[in-house]
């Protein structure tokens, strides 16, 4: 009679609303398979049915690592300055109330809703040289528009959601108490930040980063518009790809999308190493 609730402790199949392990890690696999790694596999084998000399140089040619230098750099310098101010942002929804505060909310998804293409063309129109914003630049000589600038900026129109949306809700369970006590104890402002609240961000805070940096890599519609596209100054990598197949140079615009697969996992992989770390270092 006392072996059954250690026989029931030790059933691999647990109750659950979900019909089958087997049936549903099935699935899981296929849904991956078809998806994800059916049309990677595709990119690679295509990729290597270059060659080696021909595929080295493609991917040593100038304007190709111009373009990718310029991708990555500009997505980590968005993402970087979306850790800032998405935490600022989400830690002033989380802790104050004000009017208009809902408002304030829903803005924030805004970038998710509005077509990228849209985007770009407003964030065009307001940092051209002629735009509301950009006539006022030029007199001190700062220029948004068709520069890396431009794509910096709105690499971080369109990441600073996913920043705020992952902060957020780790923001919200850590209590306000906890802060006020350390306060009581006498710590300053910096040492709350960094040794209260930032133990419990860090994790967040790096999966939101690896979020927008993922998306600015790949971004399209809302940087063509801003960037100018001039090669070797501020043409990007997917552009470079779309150009490759519009002249029908369909090894060249697989060997660039190929090599933009391996830099992104490489750098992804680095980045969910980081966040393992903090995870194990944090809590």
């Amino acid at each position: 009679m006392t072996t059954a609730p250690a026989q029931a402790g030790w059933r691999f199949r647990q109750p659950s609303v979900i019909p089958g392990f087997g049936l549903t890690l099935g699935f899981s696999l296929a849904y991956l398979t078809l998806i994800i790694l059916i049309p990677l596999s595709g990119l690679l084998w295509r990729s290597a049915a270059l060659g080696w000399p021909e595929f080295w140089a493609i991917a040593t040619d100038r304007r190709t690592i111009n373009a990718l230098k310029i991708s990555f750099g500009t997505a980590f310098v968005a993402a970087a300055v979306n850790v800032v101010f998405g935490t600022l942002v989400a830690w002033v929804l989380v802790r104050y109330r004000f009017p208009g505060r809902r408002i304030v909310d829903a803005m924030v998804d805004l970038p998710f809703a509005l077509p990228t293409a849209v985007a770009g063309i407003a964030l065009t129109t307001l940092y051209a040289p002629n735009g509301w914003i950009g006539k006022l630049l030029m007199p001190l000589g700062i220029k948004v528009a068709y520069t890396p600038l431009g794509i910096v900026i709105a690499l971080i129109f369109i990441g600073l959601p996913f920043v705020v949306r992952t902060v957020q809700p780790i923001m919200e369970e850590i209590d306000k108490e906890v802060e006020e006590a350390a306060a009581t104890l006498g710590a300053n402002r910096f040492q709350i930040i960094t040794r209260i609240l930032f133990p419990g961000l860090a994790p967040a805070i790096v999966t939101g980063f690896a979020l927008a940096f993922a998306r600015g890599v790949g971004e399209y519609g809302s940087v063509i518009f801003i960037a100018g596209n001039l090669p070797y100054k501020s043409e990007i990598a997917p552009l470079l790809i779309v150009i490759r197949l519009e002249e029908y140079n369909y090894p060249a615009a697989t060997a660039i999308a190929a090599i933009m697969l391996a830099l992104s996992f490489i750098m992804l992989l680095v980045v969910n190493l980081v966040q393992t770390w903090s995870r194990k270092r944090y809590g």
